[in-house]
């Protein structure tokens, strides 16, 4: 018995919603290289190059956006997956499409939109990932949305669990096409989850520290980030220090990595899984890092939210943002011939459809495209201080 055991297999796919007839076959590709290039091809993947990771609307090219970010993570997650033995090409879709849902500017994007739309049934972007690829992207003939897999499709809905409570879009996918939201996902979500942390945990510190916000003395603060960085002086004395903080971020990658590795193999074993199925059954997490790595990631957490996340110049623009999302869905609202003849000449009629359907065309926007339509509506001078870089 190992890992590779439980490897999800595009030869035993669940398939797709919809049948594809009379369509060219390009190339010889499984159904799960399919669905990464699908996603790589879409319209909404192609948005996340002008959509917050952390900074919104940067200023500076170096800074990372969802789109790296999402390349990133595939990164990691393919590497983890390799040495697994998993599915790689499913790993590798599910990374790059896991923030496919975020609206403009991040997570305030989604606390205006969730505020906005809170009377007919809110919004969350994990839910919107699974709306915008089953429903809202639209490139083929016969039928909406992506018709991505139901192995790609579950382990989007369910990457960070089982779902007990499904919003009103994940709901709505699941009604079509029922995605088992009471069980655990595959591994190869589980691992595309913690990719995500692992990526966002050491590539979110470099951004920090290129901004300015964060500082080494801040960092050697905290334990699991000095142990690693005193361990970088010892290997190379002398180097400048801005290469050695460089090695930092590489380093703990590897750090977590191994750790998961190791420690998904052992978590296989000690419950007996043999394959995607008992996996799904297991009735815990698999994937992740070991309990001592996972309490010393939850500390790298709380002391990111701390020192950069809630900075004050990240708060600034997160309430900036949360003003501009908040007063275009209301200006939308009142007169939604502003969202353009495309999208004012689809409304739906209904009351709570129609603000869900202003919902979808806020939330692909990306922050620049944001900036631009509020200053249409208010006025170049009515944009925010903290984003009139943008």
């Amino acid at each position: 018995m190992s890992v590779a055991d439980c490897a999800s297999d595009p030869a035993y796919s669940r398939g797709r919603l919809h049948a594809e007839l009379g369509r060219v076959v390009r190339g010889p590709r499984d159904d799960f290289q399919r669905d990464r290039d699908r996603i790589i091809h879409s319209i909404a993947f192609r948005r996340l190059r002008h959509k917050t990771q952390v900074f919104v609307a940067p200023d500076g090219d170096h800074y990372r956006v969802r789109l790296t970010h999402s390349i990133e993570v595939a990164q990691i997650g393919r590497g983890i997956a390799r040495a697994l033995g998993l599915n790689e090409d499913l790993t590798e879709a599910l990374c790059l499409a896991h923030d496919i849902g975020h609206p403009p500017f991040g997570h305030a994007g989604e606390d205006a939109l969730k505020a906005a739309m809170a009377a007919h049934g809110g919004f969350d972007h994990n839910g919107h990932t699974l709306r915008t690829l089953a429903a809202l992207e639209c490139p083929y003939p016969l039928f909406d949305g992506l018709n991505l897999t139901w192995e790609t499709l579950e382990g989007l809905a369910k990457h960070n669990g089982p779902v007990t409570n499904p919003g009103w879009a994940l709901a709505e996918i699941d009604g079509n096409f029922g995605l088992d939201l009471g069980s655990y996902a595959s591994l190869e979500a589980q691992i595309a989850a913690v990719a995500d942390d692992i990526a966002y945990d050491n590539h979110d510190i470099d951004d920090g520290l290129r901004a300015g916000l964060l500082c080494l003395d801040q960092l050697m603060e905290q334990p699991f980030v000095a142990a690693n960085f005193r361990a970088v002086e010892r290997r190379f004395p002398g180097a400048p220090r801005d290469r050695l903080l460089r090695e930092l971020v590489r380093d703990q990658i590897g750090v977590m990595v191994n750790d998961v590795i190791a420690a998904t193999r052992a978590n296989v074993s000690a419950a007996g899984a043999a394959s995607v199925d008992e996996v799904r059954a297991a009735g815990r997490t698999l994937g992740g890092f070991s309990p001592g790595l996972a309490a010393e990631e939850r500390d790298l957490k709380r002391f990111m939210y701390a020192n950069l996340y809630h900075h004050p110049e990240q708060v600034a623009a997160a309430e900036a943002a949360n003003e501009v999302v908040g007063r275009l869905f209301a200006a939308y609202a009142d007169n939604p011939r502003l969202m353009g003849e495309d999208w004012s000449g689809r409304l739906p009629g209904e009351e709570c459809a129609t603000n869900r359907h202003i919902g979808d065309y806020i939330a692909g926007m990306t922050d620049r495209f944001a900036i631009d339509r509020y200053a249409d509506i208010f006025g170049r001078d009515a944009v925010p201080t903290a984003l009139a870089h943008a």
